[in-house]
């Protein structure tokens, strides 16, 4: 008889945490043990980074766990080492799953004599060996085009959907606000998955980091606002929107944000602001000052992603997680 090949997965450093319970959640699902592959990833003294794997992955279907967050530069070096390290191994077949993509938002030329990095990362990681991508939320849904290989780009509204659920006893109080223009389509599916109405809040910038004026599209007068973004870096946008929804007569305001970057002074911000909580998913691991804030909370993605690979290992549809009723019973007694 053919041997069964199983999934595989090996976490870089980036967020082992999440590494660790997707391989919990993969082992629920399957009824027996899913374990990470025992490798080391290291680094020398003069910072090169170093992969050795501990088992052996010849012919088989080999999933590697890392974000390209902060360090972006290292965390990406080690997802490529990892895979040339895996293919020179003979694995069969290698899958980057990577939960929040680094270098998204520098996806076209905003103007003259400057990089497209987003595409040139996508080279690099074809060129490393992997065969396909799974990620959360691209900053741009083009990005799925700048690859030659498959791209499977999960979506964070279905969970956001149930938690919003499960925590708002009235949803007809409820308003969804996109924080910018180029942001309302990601809003727009979140505001039909709940039947909730859409607002804008356009901003213009006079200078990169800085907004000069924002106002609101749309009647916020009396609602509980939720802000929907894909992500946060320093909070300034985001607690700016909500300080101008409250001066446009909303009750309270809440954020759904994919991924919490949260650099700088952001949990500062956050903490100060008029925001009644900010939702984060676990793509990026949380710092203990995003772990520890009291309007900060945490939302886990490895439900959905151990479903995702179980699926590609499958051969079976990934986008049939989009829908909440498929997510739903994912995360029942989750959230």
């Amino acid at each position: 008889m053919p041997t069964v090949i199983e999934p595989k997965l090996i976490a870089g450093n980036a967020n082992k945490p999440l590494a660790q319970a997707i391989a919990r959640r993969m082992s629920l699902y399957r009824g027996m043990s899913v374990g990470l592959v025992d490798a080391r990833v290291e680094r020398f003294n003069d910072q090169e980074i170093f992969v050795e794997v501990f088992e052996n992955v010849r012919g088989e279907d080999m999933f590697i766990l890392q974000s390209t967050s902060n360090p972006a530069n290292d965390n990406l070096m080690e997802l490529l080492i990892m895979s040339d390290a895996l293919r020179r191994s003979s694995a069969a077949r290698i899958t980057a799953v990577i939960p929040y993509f680094g270098y998204a938002r520098q996806d076209r030329r905003t103007k003259a004599r400057t990089p497209i990095t987003a595409k040139l990362v996508a080279n690099m990681i074809a060129e490393a060996g992997i065969e396909r991508v799974l990620t959360m939320d691209l900053h741009a849904a083009q990005i799925q085009g700048f690859f030659d290989i498959p791209v499977d780009n999960l979506y964070a509204s279905p969970i956001f959907a149930i938690d919003i659920k499960n925590q708002f006893e009235d949803l007809s109080e409820v308003m969804v606000i996109s924080p910018d223009v180029g942001g309302v389509a990601r809003a727009r599916e979140l505001a039909k998955r709940i039947e909730a109405p859409l607002s804008i809040v356009d901003k213009r910038r006079e200078k990169p980091g800085e907004v000069a004026e924002m106002t609101v599209i749309g009647n916020v007068e009396g609602k509980r606002c939720i802000i929907v973004d894909d992500m946060c870096d320093t909070a300034g946008t985001l607690c700016k929107a909500a300080e101008v929804l409250m001066e446009h007569g909303a009750t309270e305001v809440h954020a759904y944000i994919s991924h919490g970057v949260m650099s700088g002074p952001a949990v500062e911000r956050v903490t100060k602001s008029v925001m009644k909580s900010l939702v984060l998913t676990d793509s990026i691991q949380p710092t203990d000052a995003v772990a520890g804030a009291p309007n900060i909370r945490i939302l886990p993605t490895a439900p959905l992603f151990a479903q995702s690979i179980l699926n590609i290992w499958n051969g079976t549809s990934v986008s049939s997680l989009f829908e909440t009723e498929t997510l739903g019973p994912i995360y029942e007694g989750i959230l």
